[in-house]
């Protein structure tokens, strides 16, 4: 019965330390949104600002549901605060795992942590200024002249939290190629013969992530396919350095 015991009990503190940092996290979520609440309505007026840039005069955005103009800066505040908080969240992601981690593998992560949460940020920068201008600038002007353009808040929120979410993962292919070729799952002149595939991959996945129009689908893809190379350039050199004498 003791044997039994002391076998059990590293993996009962394990979960119980999993659940404090991941408790640490989420109040870290709820400060940062508690905080972000006073500023709900221009948290919105920024991230709506690029369809209303592009909105007929005399047109606005409108809330066809009671509880939308409450709801939806609830919601976009809430991923506010996540997004703000996601170094804090792999930081207790990172100091979990970390003890199990060898020298060499802790250098490692270290930077491809950093690396994913800047890409994040990027792809997310890259959606607003770059993706979300031209986007309603197409669908704005090529609309029938005796419609009136009045987007719900609530709609334009979910279109919008989709293409950010899309573009921050998107941007993650040099991680996620990086990590192959160290892992040695696949060599970086193997992922570079497989380039036709990704690239109709690339435009598989930009179909199913964002809303169903060529443009955001094209915005996506091209992206993807660039950061795909960019993966293999860096994962390349990394594969090189391990290889020369004397590498450890």
């Amino acid at each position: 019965m003791s044997e039994s015991t002391d076998q059990e009990l590293p993996l009962v503190q394990h979960l119980i330390e999993l659940r404090n940092r991941l408790l640490k996290a989420l109040l870290v979520v709820g400060a940062v949104c508690a905080c972000l609440l006073p500023f709900a309505s221009e948290i919105y007026e920024f991230v709506s600002a690029p369809l209303q840039a592009y909105l007929p005069e005399n047109n606005s955005m409108i809330a066809t549901d009671v509880a939308s103009p409450f709801l939806t800066p609830f919601k976009l505040t809430l991923f506010t605060a996540f997004v703000a908080s996601i170094p804090y969240v792999l930081y207790q992601i990172w100091a979990f795992i970390a003890p199990g981690l060898y020298r060499h593998e802790k250098r490692l992560a270290l930077p491809l942590l950093a690396s994913s949460v800047a890409l994040f940020y990027l792809g997310m920068a890259f959606a607003y200024f770059v993706v979300f201008p031209l986007i309603f600038g197409f669908f704005t002007s090529v609309g029938p002249e005796n419609v009136a353009i009045m987007t719900d808040i609530s709609r334009y929120l979910d279109f919008v939290l989709k293409i950010f979410f899309a573009f921050g993962v998107a941007f993650e292919i040099p991680i996620a190629t990086i990590l192959l070729i160290l892992a040695g799952a696949i060599s970086a002149d193997g992922m570079a013969k497989k380039r036709p595939y990704v690239v109709v991959g690339c435009f598989i996945v930009g179909m199913l992530l964002t809303p169903p129009d060529i443009i955001s689908q094209t915005l996506l893809a091209l992206p993807m396919w660039l950061l795909f190379e960019t993966g293999i350039f860096f994962g390349r050199l990394l594969q090189k350095r391990r290889e020369e004498p004397g590498a450890a």
